[in-house]
């Protein structure tokens, strides 16, 4: 037999709270951060290569955010694109729609190491 759950009001509550606060930094974030700098910075070091099947690369900054996302939730690699495709706040925040699918881990990891190697993931934090 299985038991199910079902959410109270005060889950309910608890919920719309937290996703207010991640909507109010999130939108703060945006205020204090030249995002246009950042992008000219990442697009100087950092060269998208072409996909072998035709689909249209990931934009730097997208990239980017993810791994602000990870360093201030602690999130691998793994969790950070789990997450993009779970909450529409983080996809939000990394310029996504609601049709869009997150870059996948190894993309993540792949830009880390490109702009690791420039120095350019040092300058940017």
């Amino acid at each position: 037999m299985k038991l199910q759950i079902t959410p109270t009001f005060a889950d309910s509550i608890c919920d719309l709270r937290t996703r207010k606060i991640k909507s109010t930094f999130f939108s703060q974030i945006n205020i204090l951060i030249d995002w246009d700098l950042i992008s000219k910075i990442i697009d100087k070091d950092y060269s998208r290569g072409k996909s072998a099947v035709g689909k249209p690369c990931y934009d730097g900054l997208l990239l980017f955010k993810m791994c602000l996302l990870q360093s201030w939730y602690g999130l691998s690699d793994y969790e950070v694109e789990d997450r993009l495709n779970d909450s529409l706040s983080f996809s939000y925040f990394c310029g996504m729609t609601i049709e869009q699918v997150a870059p996948d881990h190894s993309t993540l990891s792949r830009f880390r190491t490109a702009l690791t190697k420039t120095k350019t993931y040092e300058k940017l934090f």
